[in-house]
């Protein structure tokens, strides 16, 4: 399988050009980078720390997603949503990593996953998305008095807030609960907030240190409480569950597919 990956300078960008490289049943083609880059023109596999694989960083994604079967994607919000337009027009898997995506990026990507597929998740691992399973498990198990606060935890250079994976866990409490996260969120609190509003699914981030991810959700009943958790320790592993996913997202029809969808944990 010809995967193309995108951002290929930066530090997942890296570790995905390793994961594909230490993988079966796939190579890859093409490694993108933005006009200007400083990393135009490196052989890609000296820039991931791999010996030479003899293809040279690029700025053309159209040209690149012509010659490929896929494309994995841990950019930025506005990339992801151009990459995805370049990936429908070519026709071909767009696996997306990117956090920090709002309401608009997601509109625009289910119109482009109507002419391709996408499979797209907060996070790759095995781990965070069987965590995200209980979760929306629990939540439908245990009533709306059980208070839900999803706490998280990153390195001090993680620009966004919450973490993608503690969104992807407050949906799957969400969806547990048959709620809409929008409606029911609170980001923050500070200063006199009042009570606890009956209902909320609360998100609090910290940062600091080189932290990879820990992310835990708390469910605080009367007198008792219950907490489930997931701790990251290798990024390489998010690189390892985007290959899977494109391994597994090879022949299937357009529309938008999750890690869940991957892994087969839909009926947990």
């Amino acid at each position: 399988m010809r995967l193309v990956v995108v951002g290929a300078a930066g530090r997942m960008g890296r570790m995905l050009i390793r994961a594909i490289d230490q993988a079966q049943g796939c190579r890859l083609a093409a490694a993108i980078e933005r006009p200007g880059s400083s990393a135009l023109g490196s052989d890609a596999g000296v820039l991931a720390g791999l010996p030479a694989l003899g293809i040279a960083v690029t700025s053309d994604a159209a040209a690149a997603f012509a010659a490929a079967d896929a494309v994995l994607d841990f950019t930025a919000p506005d990339a992801t949503v151009a990459f995805a337009g370049l990936a429908a027009e070519a026709g071909i898997l767009h696996v997306v990593g990117t956090t920090g995506l709002g309401p608009s990026h997601l509109a625009q990507l289910a119109t482009s996953a109507r002419r391709t597929p996408i499979i797209r998740s907060g996070n790759m691992s095995l781990g965070v998305n069987l965590l995200a399973a209980l979760v929306r498990k629990v939540a439908a198990t245990l009533g709306t008095d059980w208070d839900i606060e999803i706490v998280e935890m990153h390195h001090r250079m993680k620009v966004d807030a919450p973490s993608g994976t503690a969104v992807l866990l407050g949906e799957a409490a969400a969806e547990g609960r048959e709620i809409d996260l929008a409606q029911h969120r609170v980001a923050a609190r500070d200063g006199i907030t009042g009570a606890r509003e009956p209902g909320a699914i609360g998100f609090a981030a910290l940062r600091g240190g080189t932290v990879v991810g820990d992310h835990k959700v708390i469910f605080a009943g009367a007198g008792e409480r219950l907490e489930l958790a997931h701790v990251a320790e290798d990024r390489s592993l998010f690189a390892q569950g985007a290959v899977r996913a494109a391994l597994w997202g090879r022949g299937q029809g357009p529309g938008l597919y999750s890690m869940a969808d991957v892994l087969g944990l839909d009926t947990l």
